[in-house]
């Protein structure tokens, strides 16, 4: 039996505030990332560079922003989502696990909004895992047709049996995704409430860790003022049986 332990973050670009009260916390961020000690991390609002940014802050860090966060030993992997006026941003897998393969797919829903799939294939302990870290749409429309298009590039690209994951940050504010996501035979943990946002005050559960061919065993937020600084979203980390 191997107990896989996976994380999902919105870092919000590592950057915190606005005007001149903004603050840099991409080095925290990567001390929380390592104490997570998770086999799998996945990350949204991950920058690859800002050309404004990396010149007001002068410690802004040489690699990109997911390799940045990698902790020793792992591999990492980034896909655009949004380019901008700046720079760009996406999603971006952490592995403990040897990374086979990694693809990317726009299911952007409206010109407003560039949203992106990032779906790799990981080699753990012998066995092919895919895990897809999604950040889905503000609009619910938009989120359910992000999701139907989830489950097309599902069945198109992911092997019938093999161990899938499926995390990020939904923007489901009332849980209303979760009965197309079980059509897709995608599950979360039942009965658990884990509010992930505002991190200063929780109360809505965006961020989700679903499964396929994978036992839930436990989830939890961190909590505390030292996590409530470094995003506007709290980390969801779980535990799964494969």
């Amino acid at each position: 039996m191997s107990i896989l332990r996976v994380a999902t973050y919105n870092i919000h670009k590592g950057v915190q505030g606005l005007g001149p009260a903004r603050r840099l916390e991409i080095h925290n961020l990567a001390h929380a990332v390592e104490q997570f000690d998770a086999d799998i991390v996945c990350l949204q609002e991950v920058r690859r560079h800002h050309r404004k940014l990396e010149k007001h802050f002068t410690r802004w860090p040489d690699l990109d922003q997911a390799g940045y966060l990698s902790p020793e030993g792992y591999e990492s992997v980034y896909r655009t989502n949004a380019v901008t006026r700046h720079g760009e941003h996406g999603n971006a897998l952490l592995s403990r696990w040897p990374v086979v393969e990694s693809w990317h797919s726009d299911v952007s829903d409206h010109r407003f909004e560039q949203r992106g799939l990032l779906h790799s294939q990981v080699l753990v302990d012998g066995a092919d895992v895919h895990v897809v870290v999604v950040h889905l749409g503000l609009i619910h429309a938009s989120r359910e047709r992000q999701v139907q298009r989830l489950g097309e590039y599902v069945a198109a690209q992911v092997p019938a049996g093999a161990p899938l994951i499926v995390a990020g940050d939904f923007n489901d504010w009332g849980a209303q995704l979760l009965k197309p996501m079980a059509a897709l035979d995608l599950r979360t943990f039942d009965g658990i409430r884990l509010p992930t946002y505002p991190s200063r005050l929780p109360l809505l559960h965006l961020d989700r860790i679903f499964v396929r061919g994978l036992q839930p065993i436990s989830a939890h937020v961190p909590h505390g003022r030292a996590w409530s600084r470094m995003s506007d979203h709290l980390p969801l980390i779980g535990e799964f049986e494969l």
